[in-house]
């Protein structure tokens, strides 16, 4: 039919993944008194590397753990694997593991090494292509993503409630799909680049990357997940993944500590709503102060307007009402300044406002400040324009 959509998820890798050799233990018919108490049954003592061949040969899958014959004290994990055995140097710290990844038994070791063998093996050439073309900034799929999500948008703009996702949509409630909604949303507002915070992480269950729309096999570590946004990929993927992180107000659990930037990506702002919120109430009742930034408010004041602003956000109160002592707020909006990761004036650009303040040339010296000021990131420089207007 005409309106036919081929499935944005590629099923071949996870077709492989299952075709995969199922491990086999061969077990020792003796009960050696010196196996590791982390070992099992698939111990086989101090045999060579023929003797292990031979207790393997013809098995697919099949493996055993033998004591190295040249360094006595150290394990070997043989596999039979392509019709040839194959040896690993086998450690353990409370965990089994070969390489980086580290499990919880030597089975699910041989599995997932099985596993990453076999697609390897077989689909070496395809790996090496999965990533020219991407989902993640195909035309058809973003621009009707895009559509769906920005006509939901146009309905609720009048209203005071938050965009809703529809259940039907199998994508919408992904990081990909929050991503095109958000970008149409914010467009007049702020446009700032955000790099992904991505860590190794272990996903339960099949899942799929969301920048090659490919299976991520394996058991544990199949990729990364942006901290973020919550934005899953192969770890290859992620190099190739744009700055456009997206934070979820979900996943940032806390205000003050947290990176300038990812906070004013994740409400949308064009600088810290701590900022906004604590400079206007200083300006509304607090300019006629003495000492309004010298003088330090009660540190238990100050750490009830962090902790209420960690836990309401926007919508902490920070009125005199709750904190009559214009103080606090000053010391809170201090504190939250000292407590960035990433200070305003970054430390790249800090340097280069040290050297341009040693410069004799008045000319030359606001030129130097002003290529700075051009390096720091979109966030900082709003931050540190809106901060000095106040100041001054």
């Amino acid at each position: 039919p005409e309106d036919y959509q081929p499935p944005i998820w590629k099923s071949y890798l996870y077709q492989l993944q299952q075709e995969a050799p199922r491990p086999k233990r061969i077990t020792c018919p003796q009960e050696l008194k010196s196996r590791p108490k982390y070992y099992g049954r698939e111990f086989h003592g101090l045999i060579s590397r023929e003797q292990a061949d031979e207790l393997l040969d013809g098995a697919e899958g099949a493996y055993l753990i033998r004591e190295s014959q040249r360094q006595p004290g150290t394990f070997t994990l043989a596999l039979r694997f392509g019709s040839q055995t194959l040896n690993y140097r086998l450690f353990y710290d409370g965990k089994h593991f070969v390489g980086e990844k580290r499990f919880e038994s030597v089975h699910d070791l041989v599995t997932d090494g099985l596993i990453t063998l076999y697609i390897e093996t077989k689909a070496a050439e395809y790996i090496a292509k999965m990533t020219t073309n991407p989902i993640y900034q195909h035309v058809g799929y973003t621009a009707l993503l895009r559509d769906k999500m920005t006509q939901r948008l146009s309905r609720t703009r009048s209203e005071p409630k938050k965009v809703t996702f529809q259940q039907d949509d199998k994508i919408s409630n992904s990081p990909l799909g929050r991503r095109a909604v958000l970008k149409d949303a914010s467009e007049k507002q702020c446009n700032y680049e955000k790099v992904h915070n991505f860590k190794v992480h272990t996903f339960r269950g099949p899942h799929w990357c969301e920048y090659c729309a490919n299976f991520m096999w394996g058991l544990i570590a199949q990729g990364v997940r942006c901290s973020d946004c919550g934005l899953n990929v192969h770890k290859q993927c992620s190099k190739l993944v744009p700055s456009d992180c997206q934070p979820d107000l979900r996943r940032i659990k806390k205000v003050f500590s947290c990176d300038l930037t990812t906070l004013v990506k994740a409400h949308n702002t064009p600088r810290p709503m701590v900022l906004d919120m604590c400079i206007r109430e200083i300006e509304l009742r607090g300019l006629k102060s003495e000492g309004l930034y010298r003088v330090s408010g009660f540190t238990e004041h100050i750490e009830d307007v962090r902790l209420a602003f960690d836990r309401d956000g926007e919508k902490a109160d920070i009125s005199a009402n709750a904190y009559p002592d214009i103080n606090a707020i000053t010391g809170a909006l201090k504190l939250y300044l000292r407590d960035l990761p990433i200070p305003v004036i970054t430390y790249d650009v800090y340097s280069k406002f040290i050297q341009a303040a040693k410069m004799n040339d008045p000319d030359t010296r606001l030129e130097a400040i002003h290529d700075g000021l051009l390096l720091l990131p979109p966030a900082h420089y709003e931050t540190l324009r809106y901060l000095m207007t106040h100041l001054k």
